[in-house]
This record gives C-alpha cells, sequence and structure tokens, in this order.
C-alpha cells in the first residue's frame, strides 16, 4: 500500500463529490425561479439515494468478477470482499474501500447529469424510482463493459475517466427521458429566463474545480500521469471557454452563460482522454467539442425539442468527440498502458473508439426508453398541469427558493 496514493484518491473522491453540490448550483441557476428548489434537489438526494446503492449493490454490477463481459457478479454484495486491504485487480496500492468510493462518486453524478434535461415537469418520486432502476440496469453494466473487465474494455476501448460511462450515458438517457416527457408547457411560447447566472458560473467553478479529481484522480496514484490528466483537464477546459466566447461575438454578445457552459463542455470532451493525450491535443480537443456542441444547441433551439438544459448537445455531443478524439490524439509516450490513436499510426483505435460510442449510446437509449416506459405507465413520469403551472418548488416539495418574492 503506498500512502501517497492513498492520500491522493482520498482527496479525488471528496473533489468528485462535491461536484454533485456543483451541478446542482449549475442546473439551479438555469431554472426559472419557482423551479429552483427542485432543481438542487434532484442532486441533493441522487447524491444521498445512490450513495447507499453503490454500497448495497452498485458497485459489485459495475466491478464485480466478470459474467461473461457484461456485468459483474455478487461477489462485492453490500461491501462483501471489500476491505482496508488493496484490491488485487483494481487500484493496487490504495484500500479497495477507498477505490469504491471512488467509483461511487462517478456513479452518483452520472445519475445527476440526466436530471438537467427534464427539469420542471418530472415527478419527483418518480426521478427516485428511475434513479435506482437505472443504476441498476443501465450504469452498472456500461461501467463494467469499460472499466471492470468487461468487453469493451478486453477489445481496447480506451475510456481514462468516463467519456462512454458517464457522458455518453447521461446525455443519451436524458435525450431518452425527453422523448418520453415531451417539452415544458409554454415552451417557445413564454419566456424561460434563468433565475441566477452567478450561480450558474459558482456551480460551473466548483464542477471545474472538482473535474481535478474527476481526471487527474483516474489516474489511481499520485504520480506523472496524475499531473498530465491535471494539466489537459484544465487545458481543454480553458480552451473550450475561449472557443465559446468567440462563438458568441457572432451575434455580438458574448454571455457568462455561454462561457460557463463552454467550459463545462471542455471538461466533458477531455474526460475519456485526459490521461492518453498530451497537452496541445488537449487545447484541440476543446476546440472541436466547445464547436460541436455550441451548434448542437443552436440546432436543438430552432427545434420544438425540449432538453431544458441541453444535457444531450452538452454531455452526450460532448462524451461523443471526446471518445472519437481520444481514438485520434492517444499516444503511448503519454500513458504507456493505453494505445497509440489514428496520428500515432493506429487507425484501428478510432474504430473501437466509435464501436464504443455505439454500443454506449444505443445500450442508454433502449433501456432508458424501456425503463421511462415502465415508469410511466405505472406511476406517471409529469407532473400535472396544474402542479406545473405552479412550480415544483410549491406542489413537489412545498417550499419556496425566495421567501417572499413572486
Amino acid at each position: 500500500m503506498d500512502t501517497g496514493d492513498t492520500a491522493w484518491l482520498l482527496v479525488s473522491t471528496a473533489l468528485v463529490m462535491l461536484m454533485t453540490p456543483g451541478l446542482a448550483l449549475f442546473y439551479g441557476g438555469m431554472v426559472r425561479r419557482k423551479n429552483l428548489i427542485s432543481t438542487l434537489m434532484m442532486s441533493f438526494s441522487i447524491l444521498a439515494l445512490v450513495g447507499v446503492l453503490w454500497i448495497v449493490f452498485g458497485y459489485t454490477l459495475g466491478f464485480g468478477p466478470d459474467i461473461g463481459g457484461f456485468i459483474g457478479n455478487f461477489h462485492f454484495f453490500g461491501m462483501n470482499n471489500v476491505g482496508e486491504a488493496p484490491s488485487d485487480v483494481y487500484a493496487t496500492t490504495v484500500p479497495h474501500l477507498i477505490f469504491m468510493m471512488f467509483q461511487g462518486m462517478f456513479a452518483i453524478i452520472t445519475v445527476a447529469l440526466i436530471t438537467g434535461a427534464v427539469v420542471e415537469r418530472i415527478k419527483f418520486s418518480a426521478l427516485m424510482v428511475f434513479a435506482v432502476a437505472w443504476l441498476a440496469l443501465i450504469y452498472g453494466p456500461i461501467s463494467h463493459w469499460v472499466w471492470g473487465g468487461g468487453w469493451l474494455a478486453q477489445l481496447g476501448v480506451l475510456d481514462f475517466a468516463g467519456g462512454t460511462v458517464v457522458h455518453i450515458n447521461a446525455g443519451v438517457s436524458a435525450l431518452a427521458l425527453v422523448l418520453l416527457l415531451g417539452a415544458r408547457k409554454g415552451f417557445k411560447k413564454e419566456t424561460m429566463e434563468p433565475n441566477n447566472i452567478p450561480m450558474v458560473l459558482i456551480g460551473a467553478s466548483l464542477l471545474w474545480f472538482g473535474w481535478f479529481g474527476f481526471n487527474a484522480g483516474s489516474a489511481l496514484g499520485s504520480n506523472g500521469l496524475a499531473a498530465e490528466a491535471f494539466v489537459t483537464t484544465n487545458t481543454a477546459a480553458a480552451m473550450a471557454a475561449l472557443t465559446w466566447i468567440l462563438l458568441s461575438w457572432r451575434q455580438r454578445r458574448p454571455t457568462l452563460l455561454g462561457a460557463a457552459t463552454g467550459a463545462v463542455v471542455g471538461l466533458v470532451a477531455i474526460t475519456p482522454a485526459a490521461g492518453y493525450v498530451t497537452p496541445l491535443a488537449a487545447i484541440a480537443i476543446g476546440a472541436i467539442a466547445a464547436c460541436a456542441s455550441y451548434f448542437a444547441m443552436n440546432w436543438r433551439s430552432k427545434r420544438n425539442f425540449d432538453d431544458s438544459l441541453d444535457v444531450f448537445a452538452c454531455h452526450g455531443v460532448g462524451g461523443i468527440v471526446g471518445a472519437l478524439a481520444t481514438g485520434l490524439f492517444a499516444t503511448v509516450a503519454v500513458n504507456a498502458a493505453g494505445f497509440d490513436g489514428l496520428f500515432h499510426g493506429n487507425a484501428m483505435q478510432l474504430g473501437k473508439q466509435a464501436l464504443g460510442v455505439l454500443a454506449t449510446g444505443g445500450f442508454a437509449l433502449i433501456g432508458t426508453l424501456v425503463i421511462g416506459k415502465i415508469i410511466d405507465k405505472t406511476m406517471g413520469l409529469r407532473v400535472t398541469e396544474v402542479e406545473e403551472v405552479v412550480g415544483l418548488d410549491l406542489s413537489q416539495h412545498g417550499e419556496r427558493a425566495y421567501g417572499g418574492i413572486k
């Protein structure tokens, strides 16, 4: 056991935990004031719910001994066989418990990411049921495929910190829920102005800060690879934010909301590549991802498709760009445990990355549609029209974010 590695993974786990409250603020600032409490509650309650479920069954489904390349068995059910000693398979220089908890924080924020697409109209009770089913049936298998020794890992698909497992998975699942729920009442007819842009910036800044644990922590040690991932993470975020500002000048109005969104898109895109590419490659990845997500959001805004906070355009598109870019820019000069990408002489890696994108996206889309449809038919996914007009803060939680202000 290495005390330096252990200390870094403890810190990284805490940093990733901070990202979920950061996400709550990022999302919360973008909704109307009558739905702020509801939006914050979604992320915070998922932090609690998945925090428990990961201990009981989530970890073993993702990281238990392999069953047919598809899912883990129940070897780690209820933390059986998970203790202070290092694992023989995962992060062998730190206690197995802290590796388990580090991965648990990834599971928590992945579920929370989905909520941004369905804020202001989804039932809180339905969301909680969905979170349980989605963690078990979608996140468990996909995390196993990529990180738990499953079939995509065996094939050689690279995902350093969650481009497929977290971002494509959440982005496509969000898309599926939007298809089931439909648009908010008054969409494209009423002004749906963000209630607190400074809150959005605080949330984005906390996400950027926490992302150092997300990506550099995925080196699973206090070492040079962690430093490489740290630098590429900051570089891609900075370049994407700058690119978004420059793109916004097309309307001569670069916005703070756009700059914050751009930074998050850059962080999303560098996630699968962070420990496999150089800082110069991170500049390219940040710029490409910002352009792709910016135009995806513009395309979506002209259509009657209400992904409320653009989860698919940010996380789905950003994750796809990052996963494919890994197949272009990856180099064993950065990480000998990875593979070279197309630009370093290995065209096959790009094909493998594309297969990972298709497999993850297809499974998430179909699986989420099935889960969502079952919940909709049994308990209903959407609040009533009256509840939606009143706002979910009062109708679902009996609270107002700004007391005394109508």
